[in-house]
């Protein structure tokens, strides 16, 4: 990519959102200071704005023809001292639309151009602010809707998991150049690289890789929420179990089988966790070709979530909840998903009745019978202090660097194999240039989380998601 095509203009952009009482522009670029110079009037008139140090806030007035657009507070940051690398000016004024547009329309007609999605961070990645992985966690830390997401996007734009990744690289590196040195001087038949180290060396990359592979399942399910799959059979009481959990009317209650059709998504925060909640169309045997459309999307979420609320009515009989409760299991088997039977309706049942489904419904070591009212509340506070222990599983995973991300999840596989058969080539005494090959893939792949191996297309994929002023 030419670099100097990106960075040969200066760049401005609103960097917040609507219905504060403050909004922010930032500006980036050679020319920012020049630029905003050209209409912000100080109020001290011994400052001059082009002058300034970094780090200083100057206030005084956005002035367009000796007419006072707003008074503002400009923030001044000096290269390469700055989010961005460069001078930078962010500009905070008041939030309405008209000041706002009207300063942008400022800063492009003295020169100035409006920024691309993400061209601010893209620009820290080019000017060694950031590496790439921590570019992606900016994203990830914006969107993040939970302590739990934050706490993994924090972690991972301060560089937890580039170090890690940094350190495989640079020990993989270091025995690549002593093989391919040892090419060089193949006629000499002289060893650099201790194959015993290099194996040693490997097995350990290795090992670290596959566990950052393998906590992807995890750190995905943390990013984006626990998927909570809502399923019975109609009329049991799912919609109005989605409406206790939520505290608000999301789902068509009625007593008519087959209100639900489609699913219905919300989330909800429980214990710094996020669930996403989903409720489904009734499984049961029906000519409807749309209800049969409900259906199958109920199986399709079943097999996306993590966690199953198996919901059925008291009043249907043990004999009902058995069959189904099968049916889910041997769906299930083999899986890691975990299954909550909610027995619901209770409400005015007596509790010998509840005694008799205790006794008569087996439960396995992963899976938990739960007794409530959905319509009431009753035993509700059970439910969320089961989905609060899996909350806290996931809280004490975070622990070590959590993979969280599908593109460095995909590079990491790559290395697993590429890693997997140096090990193979190293068993077999393969020769040196074989051997080199596939360290320089693992090598190739760990560079290109970090961005130290990258090409325009992938570059473009990952800031075209950014928000525009970020």
């Amino acid at each position: 990519m030419d670099r100097s095509l990106i960075f040969e203009n200066t760049i401005c952009a609103l960097a917040t959102g609507n219905g504060g009482a403050l909004g922010i522009i930032r500006v980036s670029g050679a020319e920012s200071l020049a630029i905003c110079g050209k209409f912000f009037s100080p109020s001290n008139k011994r400052l001059i704005l082009g002058e300034s140090q970094g780090y200083t806030i100057l206030f005084g007035e956005i002035v367009d023809g000796g007419q006072v657009i707003d008074e503002v507070l400009v923030s001044v940051f000096r290269s390469p001292r700055s989010y961005t690398g460069e001078d930078s000016v962010e500009i905070s004024c008041h939030a309405s639309r008209y000041i706002q547009k009207r300063i942008l329309e400022l800063l492009i007609e003295n020169g100035a151009v409006a920024a691309r999605p993400g061209e601010f961070t893209q620009r820290a990645f080019f000017n060694g602010k950031i590496d790439l992985s921590q570019a992606e966690a900016v994203a990830d830390l914006i969107a993040s809707e939970s302590k739990l997401a934050h706490k993994i996007a924090i972690e991972q734009m301060r560089g937890s998991f580039s170090d890690e990744i940094g350190q495989l690289r640079s020990q993989l590196l270091h025995f690549a150049t002593m093989i391919e040195l040892e090419l060089d001087f193949s006629e000499e038949d002289v060893e650099f690289a201790d194959r015993k180290k290099l194996k040693k060396i490997i097995e350990k990359s290795l090992s670290v890789s596959e566990r950052l592979t393998s906590s992807f399942s995890m750190g995905n399910v943390i990013k984006n929420g626990i998927p909570v799959a809502i399923i019975g059979n109609p009329n049991t009481g799912k919609s109005t179990l989605l409406n206790s959990l939520l505290n608000e009317e999301r789902a068509i209650v009625s007593e008519i089988p087959g209100t639900t059709r489609d699913t219905i998504e919300d989330v909800k925060v429980i214990d710094n966790i996020q669930f996403r909640f989903i409720d489904t169309a009734g499984i049961r045997q029906t000519d409807d070709i749309i209800e049969n459309m409900g259906i199958a999307r109920t199986m399709e979420k079943i097999e996306k979530a993590q966690v199953i609320l198996l919901v059925a009515d008291i009043n249907s009989g043990v004999q009902a909840l058995s069959q189904f409760l099968e049916d889910i299991r041997n769906k299930i088997e083999g899986s890691d998903k975990e299954l909550i039977v909610l027995v619901n309706k209770i409400d005015g049942i007596l509790p010998g009745s509840i005694a008799d489904f205790v006794g008569q419904i087996p439960i396995y070591h992963n899976e938990k019978l739960l007794f409530i009212s959905a319509k009431t509340g009753e035993g509700m506070e059970g439910l969320i202090e089961v989905l609060s222990s899996i909350a806290l599983r996931y809280i004490k995973s975070t622990e070590n660097v959590i993979v969280s991300n599908i593109r460095h999840y995909e590079a990491l596989i790559q290395v697993n194999q590429s890693l997997k058969r140096v090990i193979h080539g190293l068993d077999l005494n393969l020769s040196g240039d074989l051997i080199a090959m596939d360290l320089r893939q693992a090598i190739h792949y760990f560079g290109s989380i970090t961005g130290q191996i990258t090409n325009d297309e992938i570059l473009g994929n990952i800031f075209k998601n950014f928000c525009i002023g970020k």
